[in-house]
């Protein structure tokens, strides 16, 4: 019988470790929006658009301090403004879970591959990354770009200073 009753729970926590937070999906479609109007430049207003007026994210440079939503918007527009054809490739879309409980919160995460070409340069490049998008009421309130920015600016450079 104890057996049983283990096999059973056993059972029932793998099915519950299955379980998808109902916001999931729309969260990924949020996240899979900012991503791609940031590959085409198109509006700066409606990437901010879905973004919480309280947001914190963590920039990918090295020291920086987590920046409210103004500073965000400063930030994609750095890479608007630096960058050109950029195309976001997701290897996957993950949910993310409260830490105390292991439980789904709707919040996402996806690792993937960033490929364009450096404005000032003409330079190719790619560069794989992982995100994280937090919601607080159908809108990201936190999270953060994890990649090699620094590197990667350097690697775009102009050969003109080595000359």
């Amino acid at each position: 019988m104890k057996k049983l009753l283990l096999i059973g729970l056993f059972g029932f926590m793998l099915s519950c470790s299955n379980v998808q937070h109902p916001d999931f999906a729309a969260n990924v479609e949020s996240a899979k929006t900012l991503l791609d109007l940031q590959g085409t430049e198109a509006d700066l207003q409606a990437q901010l658009d879905l973004v919480h007026e309280d947001m914190q994210w963590q920039p990918a440079f090295h020291g920086s301090s987590q920046i409210g939503k103004e500073a965000f918007g400063e930030y994609l527009k750095g890479w608007h403004d630096a960058m050109e054809n950029v195309v976001y490739t997701p290897v996957n879309w993950l949910p993310g879970v409260l830490a105390d409980t292991g439980l789904p919160d709707g919040s996402v995460r996806s690792y993937g591959k960033w490929t364009g070409v450096h404005t000032e340069t003409g330079k190719s490049w790619e560069l794989i990354s992982y995100h994280t998008w937090d919601f607080k009421d159908g809108l990201i309130i936190s999270g953060g770009d994890y990649f090699d920015a620094g590197g990667l600016l350097s690697s775009l450079a102009s050969d003109e200073s080595t000359e």
